[in-house]
């Protein structure tokens, strides 16, 4: 990744913080790029400690201008860049709520910042790399609540999240002869946080103990996998969906024979 220039959306917190640097360990320089500009601020700091280039663009990316001043900042102040990692994503107002309840705000909101966000990174980005004719890279990050019914808890986040997939084999079908490649991460249940509170601890351990591996992920092993798309290691991939879920949704909610009421059967805990 020498001497790449990596846009990283969301790079504040979590796993955009995360994949942000660990691709600065492999040696991109970074945007970063989301609301709250101290969290990106701390980010781009970090960065820099690592002999990396940083900088810091407090972007809105639910809203295509904000989007397109995002890059056109980039191409002035670095004179463009290699790789867009469309991360950004959040629960929106939508969550938690049954299909009756959820507004059409509600849902505007909540489709705007999981899945047109990333439509307006990847479209700016693409604009990009067309006009400068050379290779792009495009890295989109969706959910495993994307792959399977989600129930009242995230109805209108998954359904954002698995129009994320189909845009991305989309794009690198239509995109693929102009050397523009895109792909997807899928991350199922991740500790984006260190935890502290009791009860978020057990709870976690909770949710660990139905994924057939065991536990939960851990935010920074999105990094390693973030590298490999973004570098020329993923060459001849494109269009592709990477789950990294422990097995997750290979077992279902929980493992084949798990009793969640009894606890019996399964991955012991």
């Amino acid at each position: 990744m020498d001497g790449k220039r990596v846009i990283v959306t969301g790079a504040g917190r979590g796993l955009g913080r995360q994949m942000a640097l660990h691709l600065a360990d492999a040696g991109a320089d970074i945007v970063c790029a989301a609301r709250t500009q101290s969290q990106i601020a701390d980010v781009a700091a970090e960065i820099e400690a690592r002999g990396r280039q940083a900088l810091v663009i407090p972007t809105d990316v639910s809203d295509s201008s904000q989007v397109d001043a995002m890059v056109q900042q980039t191409i002035d102040e670095w004179g463009g860049f290699e790789v867009m990692l469309a991360n950004a994503g959040a629960s929106g107002p939508a969550s938690m709520k049954h299909v009756t309840e959820i507004s059409d705000d509600d849902w505007r909101e909540t489709v705007d910042i999981n899945f047109s966000s990333v439509f307006y990174s990847a479209r700016a980005a693409v604009r990009h790399f067309l006009a400068e004719e050379k290779p792009g890279n495009i890295i989109t990050v969706s959910s495993g609540t994307s792959l399977r019914g989600s129930g009242p808890a995230f109805f209108v986040d998954g359904a954002a999240k698995a129009g994320v997939i189909n845009m991305t084999q989309s794009l690198a079908v239509q995109l693929a002869r102009q050397q523009i490649r895109v792909n997807c991460i899928v991350p199922g249940f991740i500790l984006q946080k260190t935890l502290e509170d009791q009860d978020e601890i057990e709870l976690a351990h909770n949710q660990g103990s139905r994924i057939p591996i065991g536990r939960v992920g851990e935010a920074w092993e999105l990094g390693p996998l973030a590298v490999y798309l973004a570098s020329d290691a993923s060459a001849y991939m494109t269009g592709e969906a990477f789950i990294i879920d422990g097995g997750g949704l290979a077992g279902g909610l929980a493992p084949t024979g798990w009793d969640v009421q009894s606890g019996i059967g399964g991955v012991p805990t």
